[in-house]
């Protein structure tokens, strides 16, 4: 079992002295290998989840589990992608991509062999002396990915990293990402708003409640192609299993209401 969360609840303080409740009681596993996206409104802690998973907080009750062990404090284990790539703009793409091997001191040989082994992985090949000005979003992404394989991390953790791209570009990666990620059997948490994305990149998807997020639902997505998401979006039954996380997510929201 790569990812464990044993009834997690998170709280905030806020300016009032108050506190927040973020998630409650989120209780989930993620195996090795396996792809889990995370669904649910907005505010309900999915990013909360991914933050403890790499360990920038811990939680206020429970605990959340790496490979068997508990998550004390920033994890190595861990790579983490943002809505945004954050490359640095005064570093070519190849220096970017061994900036995290170069922060643990790996030496630069290694690293450079490591960073254009990543970047072949991703089909940027040829790009790596370029700077991230000179690359579409899209391509900015598939760096932004070598990257964080290049540290090869256990758990790969991606909020929202399509969220920016135009709709054709969004395919285009979402199937390049699905394909790396798979063939280097990495374990990977999504945090999504896109229902049909979700169904087209997972092998189960984690409903979560209105805040403070609880886990409502656990479906199974018993499709092929998880390798190739533009393959998996020509099934029909794609699109039932959006629609059934949308009625569980309308059912919710009328309950809260």
């Amino acid at each position: 079992m790569a990812l464990e969360f044993r009834h997690v609840t998170k709280r905030f303080p806020t300016r009032t002295g108050k506190e927040v409740t973020a998630v409650q009681d989120v209780t989930f596993t993620v195996n090795q290998g396996e792809f889990v996206s995370v669904v649910g409104p907005s505010g309900c802690g999915k990013s909360t989840i991914l933050s403890m998973t790499a360990g920038l907080y811990g939680p206020t009750e429970g605990e959340v589990l790496v490979s068997g062990e508990r998550v004390n404090g920033p994890n190595p284990h861990v790579g983490f992608m943002l809505q945004k790539d954050l490359l640095l703009p005064w570093r070519d793409i190849v220096s970017n991509v061994e900036f995290g091997l170069e922060s643990r001191g790996v030496d630069r040989q290694a690293r450079r062999a490591r960073a254009m082994q990543e970047l072949v992985h991703c089909h940027l090949e040829g790009f790596e002396h370029q700077y991230p000005y000179q690359l579409s979003g899209g391509m900015r992404q598939r760096a932004a990915l070598a990257r964080t394989l290049a540290i090869d991390p256990e758990i790969i953790l991606l909020d929202e990293p399509f969220s920016a791209l135009d709709a054709q570009t969004k395919l285009l990666i979402q199937n390049s990402f699905a394909k790396v990620i798979a063939e280097q059997r990495k374990t990977t948490l999504l945090i999504t708003h896109d229902l049909a994305e979700a169904v087209l990149m997972s092998d189960r998807i984690l409903v979560l409640s209105e805040r403070p997020g609880s886990v409502i639902a656990e479906i199974a997505v018993d499709l092929p192609h998880r390798d190739e998401p533009l393959r998996r979006r020509t099934l029909k039954e794609v699109g039932d299993y959006a629609a059934q996380i949308f009625t569980l997510l309308k059912l919710e929201e009328k309950a809260v209401a």
